[in-house]
C-alpha cells in the first residue's frame, strides 16, 4: 500500500503486489473519488507525517483552520501468531481526535480490473463487503457504516478503528483487537531493526531503506520485486512506462547483497529458497531476467485501458515483455548470493552437495554465454550486443564457483572453474578494451562498440578489478566525463529504443559515489551522497530516476536499486563505530 502526503491510500494491489490495483488513484488522478481510501477533515489546511521509529507504521496528522486535528495511524499486521507469521492481505487504520471538534468524511472506493469499475458492495451492521478481483474484502469498523456508504461528514469524538482485509469476522472486541495487532506489529519491526548492523552515520536513512526493502519481498515465496508500482514514467511523456512489480534476478541480487551487509539474513534465506525453485524449473537451461513473485515465467505485456496514467502520462502497462529477453548477467546474479549458503554457518539451511551440482548448471550457462550477445542489463528492446557487464558477471559466476569448490574440497572442480574464469577474463580484456591514443583508453559497454555505460563502475564491486588498477582508473575518468551531469549520473548517453535518456538513473549516481570513495575523493563523495539524500521523499525513500536539472523524482516507487544505493554508500562513507565508543 502507498499512502500520499494527506494520508490517502492511492495504490494497493490485491491479492499480491502484482495483482489488480484496487486502490489505483495514483494512476487515475482525473477521478478523485475512485480507487482511493482517504479521511477528509472538514476545513483541513495542513497535513504532516512521520513513521513510528524503526517501523513502517505511519502517522498522518491532519489539521483544520478552526484548530481541530486528527491523527491517522496506518499499519499492515505482521507478527508471529500460533507458530506462524500472521500477515494477512489487509490494512488497519486508527483515526484519533487530537484537538477541537473534528469532523471527517470517509471516502473508501476500491476498483476492479485496473480501474474498469467500482467494486460492488454489500453491508451488515458493522461491516461492508467489497467484491474486488474475484474475491471479497471486508471492512470491519466501529464507525457508523451508513456514514461511510453515503460518504457523509460526521464528528469523530473518540478513537475510531478500521480494518480492511479478508472476508472474516473479528472475534471479540474490534477496538481491542486492532490495537493489539498494531502493538504486536510495532514490536515485530522494532525487534527486527534491533538486529541490523547499521553504520554510525545516517542510521535513520539506512533503517528506513532496510525496512522498505524487506517490504518488497513476497513473504510466501521469497521473491523480491523491483518496485511496488507500474508505469510511473522515467521522464515526462517519455512512454518509458514499465511494470516493475516482478522479481528481477538482477535487482534482487543487489537487494540481498545490501541487506546481507546489515545482517538481515532472513531476507537472504527466503530469497535463496525462491532461487532454488527457479533453478529447478530451468532444468539446466536458460534463466529468464525476471519472474512473477510465484515464479511464473510468462508475464505478457498489455495496457490498462481504463487508467490514464501518472499525471495522465500513459500508457499503464501490465506485465513486462522483458521476460522474453536474453540477459546473460542473470547467471552470475544467481551464483553470487547462493555462494554464501555454502559458507555462512548462521543460516538455518546451509547448501549441500546437491545444491552445488545444481549451481554448477547455472555456471555452465554463464560459461557458455559469456561471449554471446544479449539485451544487457538496461534491457534494450531492439538490439543485442556482447555487453561487458554481462561478461563480467559470467566471469564472477565462474570465479565464485571456483572459490566454493575450493571451500568444499573439490579440487578438480575448482581447477575447472578457475580455468574458465581466467578464459573469460582474457576475453573481456581483449574484446572490451578500447584504445584511445594518448588518453590510454577505457572499457566499452560492449565488445562491439566504444560507448560507455555506468555499469562499468561495478567492475571493482564484482572483484574483477582493484580500485588502483590503471584500466579501472581510466575507465572511471571516461565514464565520469561522458555520463556525469552535475551531481548525478546517466546510465548511458547514447540513444536507445526511445531516444536519448532525459533523466539520471539514481543507482548509477550511487555507483558514482562509490567510485569517488574508491578514488580517494571522500569529501566529494560525501557531498554527493548528502545531495542524493536531500532528494528523498518525505518518507525517506527514492524512485528510480531523477531530473538532474530540477531534482524531481521520476520512475517507479519505491525502487529497490535506489534504496540499495543508500545503504551501500552509507556503509562506505560513515565513520567507524570505534570513533564513538
Amino acid at each position: 500500500m502507498l499512502v500520499d502526503r494527506t494520508g490517502a491510500i492511492v495504490w494497493g494491489c490485491v491479492p499480491r503486489v502484482d495483482g489488480d490495483p484496487v486502490f489505483c488513484s495514483l494512476l487515475n488522478s482525473s477521478h478523485r473519488d475512485a480507487g482511493i481510501w482517504r479521511f477528509e477533515l472538514e476545513g483541513q489546511v495542513s497535513s504532516s507525517q512521520e513513521y513510528i521509529r524503526n517501523t513502517p507504521i505511519l502517522v498522518t496528522r491532519l489539521e483544520a483552520e478552526d484548530g481541530s486535528c486528527v491523527e491517522v495511524l496506518d499499519f499492515c499486521p505482521r507478527y508471529e501468531n500460533k507458530g506462524r507469521m500472521y500477515r494477512p492481505v489487509g490494512i488497519g487504520r486508527i483515526v484519533r481526535p487530537i484537538s477541537g471538534n473534528p469532523r471527517i468524511r470517509v471516502v473508501l472506493r476500491p476498483m476492479n480490473n485496473y480501474g474498469a469499475s467500482l467494486a460492488d458492495t454489500t453491508n451488515g451492521t458493522n461491516h461492508i463487503r467489497y467484491l474486488v478481483s474475484g474475491q471479497t474484502l471486508r471492512l470491519s469498523t466501529d464507525a457508523p457504516v451508513g456514514y461511510i456508504l453515503e460518504q457523509r461528514t460526521f464528528r469523530i469524538e473518540e478513537d475510531t478503528h478500521f480494518f480492511l482485509g479478508p472476508d472474516e469476522p473479528f472475534m471479540g472486541n474490534l477496538r481491542e483487537e486492532i490495537r493489539r495487532m498494531e502493538q504486536a506489529t510495532r514490536k515485530y519491526w522494532q525487534q527486527w531493526v534491533r538486529g541490523l548492523a547499521t553504520p554510525v552515520e545516517w542510521q535513520d536513512e539506512v533503517i528506513r531503506c532496510a525496512i522498505t526493502l524487506k517490504l518488497c519481498q513476497h513473504e510466501e515465496t521469497g521473491a523480491i520485486v523491483a518496485a511496488l508500482t507500474t508505469s510511473i514514467p522515467e521522464a515526462p511523456h517519455s512512454e518509458r512506462n514499465w511494470d516493475y512489480r516482478y522479481c528481477w534476478i538482477r535487482d534482487s541480487y543487489y537487494t540481498v547483497q545490501a541487506l546481507n551487509r546489515l545482517g538481515a539474513l532472513d531476507v537472504l534465506e527466503k530469497y535463496l529458497a525462491y532461487l532454488r525453485n527457479i533453478v529447478d524449473s530451468a532444468k539446466g537451461g536458460q534463466i529468464q531476467p525476471l519472474y512473477s513473485v510465484m515464479g511464473e515465467s510468462e508475464l505478457n505485456e498489455t495496457t490498462a485501458a481504463y487508467l490514464a496514467g501518472y499525471r495522465g502520462m500513459g500508457p499503464v502497462r501490465v506485465g513486462n515483455a522483458a521476460y522474453k529477453q536474453i540477459q546473460h548477467d542473470c547467471y552470475g546474479q544467481i551464483v553470487l548470493p547462493t555462494v554464501q549458503a555454502f559458507i555462512d554457518r548462521r543460516l538455518l539451511r546451509m547448501a549441500d552437495e546437491r545444491d552445488f551440482e545444481s549451481l554448477e548448471q547455472v555456471g555452465e550457462m554463464a560459461w557458455a554465454m559469456h561471449d554471446q550477445p544479449d539485451a544487457g542489463l538496461w534491457e534494450f528492446r531492439t538490439r543485442q550486443e556482447v555487453h561487458t557487464y554481462s561478461a563480467v558477471m559470467s566471469w564472477a559466476a565462474c570465479d565464485r564457483l571456483a572459490m566454493t569448490a575450493e571451500w568444499l574440497g573439490k579440487e578438480e572442480r575448482a581447477k575447472l572453474w578457475r580455468e574458465r574464469a581466467d578464459a573469460v577474463r582474457a576475453k573481456i580484456e581483449a574484446e572490451a578494451w578500447v584504445e584511445n591514443g594518448e588518453e590510454g583508453g577505457h572499457y566499452g559497454a560492449s565488445f562491439e562498440s566504444d560507448y560507455l555505460d555506468a555499469s562499468l563502475l561495478q567492475m571493482v564491486e564484482l572483484r574483477f578489478l582493484s580500485p588502483d588498477n590503471d584500466r579501472f582508473q581510466s575507465t572511471f575518468a571516461a565514464v565520469e566525463e561522458h555520463l556525469r551531469r552535475g551531481d548525478h549520473m546517466l546510465r548511458y548517453a547514447a540513444e536507445d529504443d526511445f531516444g536519448a535518456p532525459e533523466t539520471a538513473f539514481n543507482v548509477c549516481t550511487f555507483w558514482l559515489i562509490e567510485a569517488l570513495h574508491l578514488a580517494g575523493r571522500d569529501a566529494e563523495a560525501r557531498k554527493l551522497f548528502c545531495t542524493m539524500l536531500s532528494h528523498t521523499t518525505q518518507s525517506g525513500l527514492l524512485s528510480e530516476d531523477l531530473d538532474y536539472e530540477t531534482g524531481e523524482l521520476w520512475g517507479n516507487f519505491p525502487q529497490t536499486y535506489s534504496l540499495v544505493g543508500v545503504i551501500n554508500c552509507a556503509g562506505l562513507l560513515s565513520k567507524p563505530w570505534s570513533e564513538v565508543r
